[in-house]
């Protein structure tokens, strides 16, 4: 615990290293007068205890370092000069016995601090200490709603000090300042034991300053529901939209298409609902149809999203001009597009892994990557099971051969697990990080299988901060080859799915702060 005492407001850079970054959070410490809106009825002291005589009330001694508020317990709330949006929040406070209270985030949305030790039982959710207050409405019957008690009941013995610890995500607002997504309690540790837990805020709970959500709004104390004294509070300002994985999440055409979604057209209609940010596309998948690419690329164009990538597959004895002038037409029809050309290679001579093989291969790639470098497109080796070109391993040593600024590597995981062990991932992802372009992901085994991304035996979160963990900021791409099914729902399940990793991911770094 970290206590902090004569500081006013202040800015301690260096706090926590967020997202994997080398940006600093800046914690902002709220520990006297001066951080708070001019109030006259809170004092600053140097501590507070329960009387010696009367349990009902608290006793102070001089200094600073605490904040309390009047003799008479009747203090207006106390604001904060700063307000803030996405936050984590520290408080401790101490009440006697029966006193009440609580901690306003935006001064909209209050945290209960009761005498929850001897007065558990209250007459609506929420009203315990550590509860989500609940709204309020004098139409409705028992007026009160949407309150969300604690999940257990973490309170002390009144006369000691007791802490919560916040992570909030505020609401956010479009462009006109139509609210787009409620606010939401992410968590709140009551004295080091979890107590709320991804709780949304449908809006302003009973008591807020406003009538409405609020992008930013100040912290705020109460101090007219009996003695209370506040210490050690501060605020780490956060930007979960920074903060939640900032990879473009795409879809691969494999996973696209059913009876419903043949076109081009309804493929990008399902992706943009659905929040995927383009395709990668496979210039052989029949499916498609005969307009192929020209169409796909159209209508990713018209609903703003992006082709991530064409998949070509070539066998190193095959003649060039099987495959180069498909290649070469569809390098030029991609141009400006930011498009990565993706190359897996399969061999009838050569073994799997088979060095023997590079010098044609690199001849080929190096052939392909010079003709995309002059349209500035990128080309990314594409390990496959059973191909030559198989392994994670492969790419990288055939990237290197070639030795051009355009090669790179994709990771698939699919075929990574299929052709190597869980252990390996964060040797091999080392090797791979230079020359990383794009990965795809998929609900899996251990062993190597598709499924949707929220199914699976294997920790795909994990393998996801590996990738935070090692800098890859790129395209992520959803695998589906053969999973059948209803497309729509396999996708929407995925994507909720990365959402929910996304998340997961902030708030595990928020935690750390």
């Amino acid at each position: 615990m970290i206590k902090m005492t004569k500081i006013s407001v202040a800015l301690i850079i260096g706090l926590a290293l967020v997202c994997g970054t080398s940006e600093a959070a800046e914690k902002i410490v709220l520990t006297d007068l001066s951080a708070w809106q001019q109030n006259s009825e809170w004092n600053a002291v140097g501590d507070a205890f329960v009387h010696p005589r009367n349990e009902n009330l608290l006793s102070t001694r001089e200094g600073t370092g605490t904040i309390v508020n009047s003799r008479k317990a009747k203090s207006p709330p106390l604001v904060s000069r700063e307000e803030f949006g996405d936050a984590r929040i520290h408080v401790e406070f101490i009440i006697p016995k029966s006193s009440n209270s609580g901690v306003y985030i935006q001064g909209q949305y209050e945290i209960q601090i009761l005498d929850s030790w001897t007065d558990a039982n209250v007459i609506y959710p929420g009203g315990e200490c550590g509860g989500i207050y609940p709204r309020w409405d004098e139409t409705r019957p028992g007026k009160s709603y949407d309150g969300h008690s604690a999940l257990v009941n973490a309170s002390r013995p009144p006369g000691q000090w007791q802490t919560f610890d916040i992570v909030f995500r505020a609401a956010r607002f479009d462009s006109e300042g139509k609210k787009i997504a409620n606010a939401k309690v992410i968590r709140i540790w009551q004295n080091g034991t979890l107590i709320q837990k991804d709780v949304e805020l449908t809006g302003p709970t009973r008591g807020s300053f406003k009538p409405n959500d609020l992008a930013k709004g100040p912290l705020a104390l109460q101090g007219d529901h009996g003695p209370v004294a506040f210490r050690n509070i501060w605020v780490v300002p956060l930007d979960f939209d920074k903060m939640e994985l900032t990879n473009p999440f795409f879809a691969m055409d494999t996973g696209t298409i059913d009876e419903t979604h043949k076109s081009a057209k309804d493929q990008v209609e399902m992706l943009k609902e659905l929040g995927y940010a383009g395709i990668g596309y496979w210039e052989r998948n029949t499916a498609q149809g005969a307009a192929g690419l020209a169409e796909m690329s159209s209508e990713l164009d018209k609903a703003n999203l992006k082709m991530f990538g064409v998949y070509f597959a070539i066998k190193l004895e095959d003649p060039p001009e099987k495959y180069m002038a498909l290649i070469e037409n569809n390098i030029r029809a991609l141009a400006g597009h930011n498009t990565t050309i993706w190359l897996a290679m399969t061999s009838d001579v050569h073994q799997k892994s088979s060095v023997r093989g590079d010098e044609q291969a690199v001849a080929i790639i190096s052939r392909v990557a010079d003709i995309a470098n002059k349209n500035d497109i990128a080309v990314a080796l594409y390990p496959h099971e059973n191909f030559w070109l198989e392994k994670v391993e492969d790419a990288v040593r055939l990237a290197e051969k070639s030795n051009r600024r355009n090669i790179g590597v994709i990771f698939n995981l699919y075929h990574w697990l299929k052709t190597d062990k869980p252990a390996n991932l964060q040797t091999i992802l080392a090797k791979a990080s230079p020359y990383l372009l794009v990965v795809t992901i998929n609900g899996t085994t251990e062993a190597g299988s598709i499924e949707t991304l929220d199914k699976g035996t294997y920790d795909v979160y994990s393998f996801l901060q590996s990738l935070r963990q090692v800098g890859f900021k790129g395209p992520i791409g959803l695998q589906g080859y053969g999973l059948g099914g209803d497309i729509r729902e396999n996708l929407k399940r995925s994507m909720q799915a990365w959402r929910d990793f996304s998340q997961r991911l902030a708030v595990q770094d928020a935690e750390k702060l």
